[in-house]
């Protein structure tokens, strides 16, 4: 009866995960449709599915329990399309870009996130990234409320893409033991004002907006004094 129960868990477990397939294909909906905010608010539940489902995979054992079903991968593969995949299209429809430079914007998006996707050593021991961890899904949404201009648009695609490839340490929120508590916290914080803040464009509270870019601030605060104890180290 336990081995059934414990079972039935982490096959939920696995149902939580697989949604995301569903919230994806629901943002890809919304794009063919041309309606950002609806892809914007699909790719955030999407990104918090996939921000709990790793906690429940570990607190019912669930790579224990069902040995023969690799949810990582299951995880992975959801992750590149919400992540990643679909960001790429909704930059490709919807964020200006310089002449002749969307296809090389798209292009570098999708190869550079297959490194980091590959990549055994994506994360230190502490649990932080390493390297820009390909969240694609989390930028969009600055270039969609910030509406910046084509060229810093381009040149920050240009930057992360070649983050990826650095020993530059990035914030698992869920995952990162030291200060977790604030890092949640701020985490649901930004997401709140930013799922505000996409609902109410073109109209922006102020108060929202400098809510959601302090909680910005904080998380690239962390990533700078994780990433500069380590050199200084």
């Amino acid at each position: 009866m336990i081995l059934t129960m414990n079972k039935a868990r982490a096959w939920g477990v696995h149902a939580v995960t697989a949604s995301g397939v569903i919230l994806g294909l629901l943002a890809l909906l919304a794009v063919i449709d041309g309606n950002p905010k609806q892809c914007l608010l699909w790719l955030g539940m999407a990104l918090l599915v996939d921000g709990l489902d790793g906690t429940l995979a570990r607190r019912y054992d669930v790579k224990g329990v069902l040995p023969h079903f690799d949810g990582s991968t299951l995880d992975l593969v959801i992750d590149y399309l919400t992540y990643v995949f679909i960001p790429a299209i909704f930059v490709y429809r919807f964020i200006p870009l310089p002449e002749y430079t969307l296809l090389l914007s798209v292009g570098l998006i999708l190869l550079s996130s297959l490194f980091c996707f590959c990549n055994v050593n994506m994360k230190s021991k502490d649990n932080y990234f390493v390297g820009f961890p390909a969240a694609w899904n989390v930028v969009v949404v600055y270039f969609y409320l910030l509406d910046f201009g084509p060229w810093l648009t381009f040149g920050t695609i240009l930057l992360l893409s070649a983050l990826t490839l650095t020993r530059m340490k990035f914030l698992h929120p869920f995952r990162v033991k030291e200060l977790m508590p604030l890092n949640i916290g701020v985490t649901m914080v930004w997401m709140l004002a930013c799922a505000a803040l996409i609902v109410q464009f073109p109209q922006q509270s102020l108060a929202l907006t400098v809510l959601w870019l302090a909680a910005s601030a904080y998380f690239v605060g962390i990533c700078v004094w994780r990433t500069a104890r380590e050199w200084l180290a």
